[in-house]
């Protein structure tokens, strides 16, 4: 996996899609994860995964029967996820997180159950973070859910026109401290 001063070197030659100085925490990935049952949850969306802390703390939750399809678009932080991890329940895909529903239609997926996003929504243009936002959405069952975190409250609006159930907490144990945003989709 990139170390810390190849994930630092992402961060400043490519701000817009790699939006923190650090991997996350196994704090925040603890705080992403905690209100997924995963004794029920099957499919599993991972929008933006980096250095895979989430994806692990996933695999190691998830059932055996459930499968998890991780959207990575940056080369290097893709390629060191093909080469780590190996588990036959996870999908990782060289793709962007705007072209989600159009992969699960092409491979007749119905909707999901979750949707983990480490996606640095306040660096992309609005046009990009509509997209995706609404794409998730879409691809969400009904009382499915959307986890997203972010170092500022500046996408809580844009979440909740999306989510009409939100509730936000916050870690201080990461480096920088995030927000955790739990949406809902209930319409």
């Amino acid at each position: 996996m990139p170390n810390r001063k190849t994930f630092l070197t992402h961060f400043w030659k490519e701000k817009k899609m790699v939006g923190a100085m650090s991997p996350s925490s196994k704090y925040l990935a603890a705080k992403m994860l905690e209100s997924i049952d995963f004794k029920t949850t099957k499919i599993i969306i991972e929008l933006g995964p980096g250095t895979g802390v989430f994806t692990k703390r996933i695999l190691e939750k998830m059932q055996d029967d459930a499968i998890l399809y991780v959207f990575e678009l940056n080369p290097s932080f893709y390629q060191s996820l093909c080469e780590k991890i190996t588990d036959s329940r996870v999908k990782i895909l060289h793709e962007s997180a705007e072209n989600l529903n159009q992969f699960l239609a092409e491979h007749e997926f119905g909707q999901v159950d979750v949707i983990v996003s480490s996606l640095p929504l306040s660096n992309f243009p609005n046009a990009l973070r509509t997209s995706i936002l609404q794409a998730a959405h879409d691809a969400l069952r009904i009382n499915g859910q959307y986890i997203q975190f972010q170092y500022s409250l500046q996408s809580k609006k844009l979440l909740r026109s999306f989510f009409k159930e939100m509730s936000i907490d916050f870690t201080a144990i990461n480096f920088p401290p995030a927000f955790v945003y739990r949406c809902q989709k209930i319409e």
